[in-house]
């Protein structure tokens, strides 16, 4: 049990080493989401057939750079992001629990479901610019082009010249998507991690170490793909989108259900869940051993503070 500040750091740390193994399929489910934008099914081309195809065309294309663009800006969002979601959760949840029950100890589905949801709102707003910035990297082709194409040189490049054109509101395009995207995930996704993790020491008799590290975070991973991916695909078009294609999510929503129907939103299922479960048991995993460390160190140096999860 880290303190939050611990927290923090080994949430990020974890979510860094874990998006260095799936930034890949996350590149590709970006242009699965993004093919076909607003046209009919039947008018639409398939140039990105699949996870394991796109990840073929990609590499044969554009090579290992092709698939892992972006991932600088993927390093900073996650520490930003998961060091906010790991780092807040258990303050966030002790502290409402107190407030009703009058013991933090006490376990509450719902106020799990809140603090999970509240903490990754909070990341996924503080992080938005970054995110914004990788999408484009990510969606960018000089091959197989999908969607608005943004020839960005670099992370940096990016962040100027969108805030050179649109300014402040330009580097938060599409935050609200985000926060709801990350909020639905947030909200199941360490819930359903602590809720596995105690059926199975319960029911199974696991005890703590990686094994049960890793059923737990698989279990969490299956949830959190399924509740997350439509806000995820309207965020993505939200943010790869130049001026005002969209006026608003609603609108976003409305007129791809209307054009491609309503198996749209699951444009790229496959490759966010081939993102989604490595990304969740590694992130989690790490996280367990990295707070561990944290703890050492902060016993060493004598660092106290709010106690963390895990």
């Amino acid at each position: 049990m880290s303190t939050t500040l611990g927290s923090f750091i080994a949430g990020g740390i974890a979510a860094c080493g874990a998006v260095t193994v799936t930034h890949g399929f996350e590149t590709v489910k970006i242009r699965l989401q993004l093919q076909g934008e607003l046209q009919s099914k039947k008018a639409a081309p398939r140039m990105y057939k699949g996870v394991f195809h796109g990840v073929k065309v990609i590499l044969s294309n554009e090579g290992p750079k092709g698939l892992l663009r972006g991932i600088n800006c993927a390093y900073v969002y996650q520490m930003v992001l998961n060091g906010c979601r790991l780092g807040f959760y258990e303050p966030l949840r002790a502290g409402v629990t107190k407030a009703i029950y009058h013991d933090p100890t006490v376990q509450s589905f719902g106020i799990n479901i809140f603090s999970g949801a509240a903490s990754g709102i909070l990341g996924a707003a503080a992080g938005s610019p970054f995110f914004l910035v990788k999408t484009r990297l990510q969606s960018y082709s000089p091959f197989l082009p999908v969607g608005t194409q943004h020839n960005y040189n670099g992370a940096a490049d990016g962040m100027r010249k969108i805030y050179q054109s649109e300014g402040i509101k330009g580097l938060y395009r599409g935050v609200g998507p985000a926060m709801v995207r990350t909020g639905f995930g947030s909200s199941v996704q360490l819930p359903t991690y602590f809720f596995a993790k105690r059926r199975l020491v319960k029911h199974l008799g696991m005890e703590e170490g990686m094994p049960l590290h890793i059923a737990s975070s698989t279990a969490s991973g299956f949830v959190v793909c399924c509740v997350m991916h439509p806000p995820d695909t309207i965020m993505s078009r939200m943010y790869n989108q130049t001026g005002n294609l969209y006026s608003s999510a609603f609108d976003c929503l409305y007129r791809t259900i209307k054009t491609e129907g309503i198996m749209a939103m699951y444009k790229g299922y496959f490759a966010h869940l081939a993102r989604i479960l490595p990304h969740t048991i590694l992130t989690l995993t790490l996280a367990e051993q990295t707070n561990k460390y944290m703890r050492r160190v902060e016993d060493r140096f004598g660092f106290t503070g709010t106690k963390a999860a895990m």
